[in-house]
């Protein structure tokens, strides 16, 4: 009798650890960072060939993880491709297709009008019944966070992100407040968060009396409450109070975008290093800085210290292990504003400077960085060449947490990647951007084909191989009518007039 009692009662034991093992697979619930940087190059990170700007965590974070060689932004600038971001719509169907500073407000470019009136602030928004990632990941009973730009709706309007799926916002709401990094507020959810600098508007040059080569000319331009590190002391605050959650970080850094401002001390260290150098005097726009290559310089490894110190607290607090972290860039980098992309080979291997890089549709503009880590779920020290874009990360994350993904949407999941599976594969990426005189672009396979000039009557279609020429310099379209035939048939279908009249292309029919 006491034999079989004992018997029944491992078998109940096992049978309540059998349950209690379902029941937690049922709820489990990874941790997820997406660290988004702002027009950081492919090529300006140590694991993607950079050589003179130190980034020791994203290279860590790569040897923990996978790295993705033909990952690509959605979009060559910065709204779009956050919007196709928290979407997973690609450019043709989405609402967002261009930078939109929604003008007819006023007069939104002046700095010190739309710092007192908040109606002048910011960019168009977004509709309220947008399906976002944030709200996706909010049916899963996920915390969400979004810390640093916006970009997708002023103050005021249903575009702000407490509006949109987030549960706490903190940073700059307005893409052209970020336009210096010393501002004059912020915004934490709702509420204007004023700060400890003077008004300085962005793109304020150097006067034209002071001595470039003074230290103290430039005084102007480096105060006392820096965005980058108030954003990033938010963030950390975020993960310290929501650690016994699941939550979704979505960590969208100003940097490196211009203009060129980062702490003396981080700046120094470069001047060490990359020795004397011309200052920029601000006559191509944005600010001054004496030093622009240790500045620029400075501000990647700033941010890739913030990411280090991101991962810090992730093992501090033992979430790292149950955390799912991507890191990634909006767009290409920058061509303007005192950075020497040449020196820094800021697109290696793809096409540099105005023309190829922001803003532009060849590879320099939008395939970007992106790095995936979780330990014991994603090979370490992996590399991944599927072909993925932004707006396969909506699928992607509602794939990993169980969550039902839309059907109105043109991503598509590369979970079986991160994990080691077979993976399906897109036909195509599209992309299409109603600035810059208009472009389109579709990649297929190896080829990738550009139509630009768009609004100056262009129709015809460049054609690339990639696999012999990625710097997109031998235009192969009148070897090969068959491939142009198809993508053009691509870049008709999958473009739909948009909503909004300013991203409509009427040369491609649109009314």
């Amino acid at each position: 009798m006491i034999r079989k009692i004992s018997t029944l009662s491992v078998l109940i034991g096992f049978l309540l650890i059998g349950l209690e093992s379902i029941a937690q697979e049922g709820n489990y619930k990874p941790n997820i960072v997406y660290f988004l940087a702002d027009d950081l190059g492919y090529g300006e990170v140590g694991v993607y060939s950079q050589e003179k700007i130190k980034t020791p965590h994203m290279d860590a974070l790569a040897k923990s993880g996978m790295r993705f060689t033909q990952h690509y932004s959605g979009a060559p600038v910065c709204a779009p491709a956050r919007y196709i971001l928290l979407t997973g719509k690609h450019a043709g169907h989405a609402y967002i297709r261009g930078n939109d500073e929604w003008d007819e407000r006023g007069d939104v470019w002046n700095y010190e009008k739309a710092v007192a009136d908040p109606s002048l602030e910011g960019q168009r928004p977004i509709p309220t019944n947008t399906v976002t990632l944030a709200k996706k990941l909010k049916e899963a009973n996920y915390v969400t966070g979004i810390f640093g730009k916006w970009g997708l709706g002023g103050p005021g309007t249903e575009g702000v992100p407490t509006k949109q799926g987030f549960d706490q916002f903190y940073g700059y709401n307005c893409q052209r407040q970020a336009h210096t990094l010393y501002p004059n507020h912020l915004w934490e959810n709702e509420q204007k968060i004023m700060l400890n600098n003077a008004l300085i508007p962005p793109h304020t040059p150097l006067q034209s009396d002071a001595d470039p080569n003074v230290e103290n000319s430039y005084s102007d331009f480096i105060q006392k409450d820096y965005a980058p590190q108030l954003i990033h002391e938010k963030a950390l605050e975020f993960v310290e109070t929501h650690k016994d959650s699941a939550f979704f970080l979505y960590y969208a850094s100003p940097l490196p975008h211009l203009p060129l401002q980062v702490p003396k001390q981080d700046v120094d260290v470069y001047r060490e290093v990359l020795g004397s150098e011309k200052p920029y005097t601000g006559d191509q726009g944005y600010f001054p800085n004496q030093h622009p290559r240790a500045a620029y310089a400075a501000m990647i490894t700033y941010l890739d210290n913030q990411l280090g110190e991101l991962v810090g607290k992730l093992k501090e607090l033992g979430l790292y292990e149950n955390t799912l972290i991507i890191f990634s860039s909006d767009n290409g980098p920058t061509y303007t504003g005192g950075v020497d992309f040449d020196f820094f080979e800021s697109s290696k291997p793809f096409g540099n400077g105005a023309g190829r890089t922001k803003g532009n549709v060849y590879e320099g503009g939008i395939r970007v960085p992106m790095i995936a880590s979780w330990p014991g779920k994603i090979k370490e020290g992996s590399t991944s060449y599927h072909i993925s874009s932004f707006y396969d990360v909506l699928p992607t994350l509602c794939d990993i947490t169980k969550i039902e993904i839309p059907e109105a949407i043109d991503g598509m999941s590369f979970k079986p990647t991160l994990f080691g599976e077979e993976q399906p594969k897109h036909h195509y990426l599209y992309w299409e951007f109603p600035s810059y005189k208009g472009q389109q672009a579709v990649r297929m396979g190896k080829w990738k084909g550009i139509r630009k000039n768009i609004f100056e009557g262009n129709l015809s279609i460049e054609l690339y191989d990639l696999e012999t020429d990625v710097l997109e310099e031998v235009d192969v379209s009148r070897k090969h009518p068959d491939v142009v035939e198809r993508i053009a048939a691509i870049m008709q279908r999958e473009h739909v007039p948009a909503e909004n009249p300013k991203f409509r292309f009427k040369e491609l029919g649109d009314k």
